[in-house]
């Protein structure tokens, strides 16, 4: 991607449900066209082309990326969350051209953004400050965030959410269901209707700015403990329904730690593997979305900024237990109480089992022999994905197996596997067994 891209570019959101729809039609038809491009190609070299040969081709990967970065919202999220999720199992060059959503930064032109701004604030919303950059340094899929100086030299990060973003959700979920089902990536035989619900209803929560603020100020309290973590500091005077305002810190991206000596980098990610255990069993809520753009770094003071806590939601009892019993198991290396365990949790389909024991018992073997390494887990190596891949392709090929674990499940899965990628993207050591079990002797 060229640099002047990466920086972004302005690109009016479509607001109105007519406009969004527009856009919808206009990415399935180009689908559709690049299907039957594919499948031309294809014959013509004497091949019979599956369904998923012709519609996951990378020009149609691409036409979805484009399409769900300008749309926004929703749409993008739901792409965001695929791409983070299925990484390793989707093609190659599918699996690149969505991660790229999690860094497109189109952002709103000015007048738009003027015009959320004045619905929001006041025609006169810029006597407010001394300085408000119209060029937002973040765009992500709900909002982008500006830099402003108050009349008294304090600096805001100022977030504004997109025009339409939260009257569109549920129509963009139902939307982007409908297209990846065409393309195959949503299977007919997988009920995946308490999933999308689920998933509006985080989404809807996301919207909310003031959830958003409150969320952000009750994560402050749970970390004053904790020197290493920063939490942005809520303005309230200044926050509404669509704007967010919030102390700036300073921070670098988490990811360019990677250039950094091998003893940050473990100190780094250490942190952060301390606090998803937290989250999940002394804090009993958890920030679930591991985007990479949620954490910054401060060189100077050694600290790590924690951002975005709009899908920051409860954690359950039941579901800690779940995970307290499944962790428990693993350390103990007991592998067929791991396996009763991921039943009962809702991560593995009894029916996946019956058909497929041998498999499932090898899958398990190989997790928790990395779990029950004496030595910091090194995450950079990732050696023993392929050796699961193996194990878990041919299960997740057979439709009587198919399964979707509880929608809460989901959302907290999504963080521990999230925050595993950063540790891979980092090359990071940490000696997870340690910290997991001090974390369980604490909270008992």
């Amino acid at each position: 991607m060229a640099d002047e891209e990466r920086k972004g570019r302005h690109r009016a959101i479509p607001a109105s449900r007519l406009s969004r729809l527009t856009g919808f039609g206009r990415l399935a038809g180009g689908i559709a066209g690049g299907a039957l491009s594919e499948s031309a190609r294809r014959l013509a070299a004497g091949e019979r082309p599956r369904l998923d040969q012709v519609l996951l081709t990378p020009g149609n990967a691409k036409r979805l990326a484009d399409r769900l970065s300008h749309l926004r919202g929703a749409a993008m999220k739901l792409g965001q969350m695929i791409s983070m999720d299925a990484g390793d199992l989707l093609p190659p060059e599918l699996a690149t051209i969505l991660a790229s959503l999690r860094d497109r930064a189109d952002f709103m032109p000015p007048r738009q953004l003027d015009k959320v701004l004045a619905e929001q604030w006041g025609s006169d919303w810029r006597r407010q400050f001394r300085r408000f950059e119209p060029r937002p340094i973040a765009a992500a899929s709900i909002g982008q965030v500006h830099r402003a100086m108050t009349p008294d030299g304090e600096l805001l990060a100022i977030k504004v959410q997109y025009p339409g973003i939260a009257q569109s959700i549920d129509a963009d979920v139902d939307n982007v269901a409908s297209l990846l089902s065409m393309t195959g990536l949503l299977p007919k035989e997988l009920d995946i209707a308490p999933l999308l619900e689920a998933a509006k209803e985080q989404l809807h929560e996301e919207a909310d700015y003031r959830r958003e603020g409150a969320m952000m100020e009750r994560f402050g309290e749970l970390v004053a403990d904790r020197e290493e973590f920063v939490v942005p500091q809520l303005v309230p005077e200044l926050t509404r329904d669509r704007v967010l305002a919030m102390s700036f810190e300073e921070g670098r991206p988490i990811e360019s730690l990677v250039d950094e000596p091998q003893e940050l980098r473990d100190e780094v990610f250490a942190h952060l593997i301390e606090l998803v255990a937290r989250e999940l069993f002394e804090f009993g809520i958890m920030q679930t979305d591991p985007n990479f753009a949620n954490y910054r770094y401060q060189s100077a003071s050694g600290k790590i900024v924690l951002l975005d806590f709009g899908a920051a939601r409860p954690v359950s009892d039941k579901l800690s237990g779940h995970y307290r019993r499944l962790l428990e198991a693993g350390l103990a290396e007991d592998r067929e109480r791991v396996m009763d365990e991921a039943v009962a949790a809702g991560f593995v389909n009894p029916v996946a089992l019956e058909r497929h024991p041998e498999r499932m018992r090898r899958a398990v073997d190989i997790v928790v022999t990395q779990m029950a390494r004496e030595q910091a887990l090194d995450f950079g190596d990732r050696a023993f994905v392929p050796e699961i891949r193996e194990e878990v392709m041919p299960i997740a090929q057979d439709r009587a197996s198919w399964h979707l674990p509880p929608a809460e499940t989901l959302f907290v899965q999504r963080k521990v596997s999230g925050t595993a990628l950063l540790g891979a993207r980092l090359g990071a050591r940490v000696d997870v067994r340690a910290i997991v079990r001090r974390i369980l002797d604490a909270t008992a």
